[in-house]
């Protein structure tokens, strides 16, 4: 059974969370669950119900999940994951995380941040996303006014296009820079050529867990298990149910997981 001394979470990561007093009754797992399969631990579903008050309480953000008439905005529901862990002191809590964006932004109080932010100002995304605009531009001037030879340009600004979105994607995949508990680091794409011998799919290393998991890694927070549930409607599939738990996304995470979690 867990005890500890809250005494010295000054020194402890901002996002890391200790759990009441009332939850330390619950043992802690001997072994870090499979994140494919399973019911998640009761100090998950400790975690999540904490959570879940959280996103019904705050006020500092708004994102409309579907659950509340009259809101801005499309309707997004949002995967959220919380990873329990024990700090250097052997203090119990967890940490909360977010796959993909939550109020159009990667950085929100409470969770932890994405392993790769493209979005910072300067960064080579922004820059070539702001060249792939210009390229489509010219693209659609030259098929508006048709003018004489606009045919060859067309297709060479295509082709410039094609090579810089496939450039952009490999730099994206590098600058993924997964770390594992022993410290060592893997980018995305040498981890799933290793895997599968393909290239990651569009949206890999978004999801919650990979997120949790770098933070407790690089804070020296011990994982002890990870839990990951729908919050709000899906318009594009009944899938996904609100407030279900569901087990991490094999096409995506199972690569960077299977990294991440290795010894473990």
């Amino acid at each position: 059974m867990q005890t500890g001394n809250h005494e010295s979470l000054s020194r402890q990561p901002s996002l890391f969370i200790p759990f009441p007093e009332q939850v330390l009754r619950i043992d802690i797992p001997k072994t870090f669950q499979d994140p494919f399969t399973g019911t998640p631990h009761p100090l998950c579903l400790e975690a999540a119900s904490l959570l879940k008050v959280h996103l019904q309480e705050q006020t500092e953000w708004e994102h409309n999940f579907g659950l509340k008439e009259g809101q801005n905005g499309t309707v997004i529901g949002k995967m959220f994951g919380v990873l329990v862990v024990q700090n250097e002191d052997n203090i119990l809590g967890y940490l909360a995380g977010y796959s993909g964006k939550l109020a159009g932004g990667y950085h929100q109080s409470l969770f932890v941040p994405p392993v790769f932010d493209g979005l910072t100002e300067g960064s080579f995304l922004n820059e070539g996303m702001e060249e792939l605009s210009r390229i489509n531009q010219k693209i659609r001037l030259l098929e508006e006014e048709n003018p004489p030879n606009s045919q060859e340009e067309i297709q060479a600004l295509k082709t410039t296009r094609r090579q810089n979105s496939a450039r952009i994607q490999d730099q994206i995949f590098d600058s993924y820079q997964f770390l594992r508990q022993d410290g060592i680091r893997k980018n995305m794409r040498d981890i799933f050529m290793d895997w599968n011998q393909t290239k990651p799919p569009s949206g890999a290393g978004e999801c919650a867990g990979p997120r949790l998991l770098q933070y407790a890694f690089e804070h020296n927070l011990k994982p002890l298990a990870l839990a990951e549930f729908w919050w709000g409607q899906s318009p594009k599939s009944d899938f996904w149910q609100h407030e279900q738990f569901y087990p991490a996304c094999k096409e995506k995470c199972a690569p960077i997981l299977g990294f991440m979690l290795e010894g473990i």
